[in-house]
């Protein structure tokens, strides 16, 4: 039974995924190999789009990587996306096994992107994806409410992180918007 009426996982099968991320992270730098192992939940086992963020023991962001459909069953895309966010996100060296024991584990599990209007976009609850051409920007609900943004100014830095003048938004752009079930290992 989830925890509230908006949780659509359990309190169990957060702390599962969180550990399915970690362990996936810790195998991979040590053997190389994304292992394989089958979840003990069965809703895991249904497809998934989420992103999985690294931060440091400071607070700093250290990774993050996400699927923003859902392609492969969650806990899949969970241990896919852990590693991505440990080995390939380009805005940071590869995390290495020594650094492992002090990161934290941050996992936002996504709903469908919907179009949206800028004024129906709410801080806090929505995520958005802004787009045009082959640019395409996304930020997780979670970081609007971290820098204090308003809704311009979190579409607004979608669309720089898209490649595209921060107006963008304003002269075509595409706007898409999710939720998403944020969870992390506690300190």
């Amino acid at each position: 039974m989830p925890d509230s009426p908006d949780a659509y996982l359990s309190e169990e099968e957060r702390t599962e995924l969180l550990r399915i991320a970690r362990r996936s992270v810790e195998r991979y730098l040590k053997n190389g190999i994304l292992f394989s192992e089958t979840p003990e939940s069965g809703r895991l086992m249904a497809p998934g789009a989420a992103f999985v963020t690294l931060t440091s023991d400071d607070g700093r962001l250290r990774g993050c990587i996400g699927y923003t459909e859902a392609v492969a069953p969650l806990y899949r895309t969970i241990q896919e996306c852990a590693v991505a966010a440990a080995t390939e996100d380009p805005r940071f060296p590869p995390v290495t096994e020594p650094e492992v024991a002090a990161l934290r584990f941050e996992i936002s599990v996504l709903t469908p992107l919907f179009p949206i209007s800028p004024g129906d976009v709410r801080i806090g609850t929505h995520g958005i994806m802004v787009s045009r051409g082959a640019h395409r920007g996304l930020l997780l609900p979670q970081v609007a409410v971290e820098y204090g943004w308003s809704p311009e100014t979190f579409i607004s830095n979608t669309c720089l992180k898209a490649g595209l003048p921060a107006d963008a938004w304003k002269h075509g752009a595409a706007i898409h918007a999710f939720t998403a079930e944020v969870f992390a290992e506690t300190e």
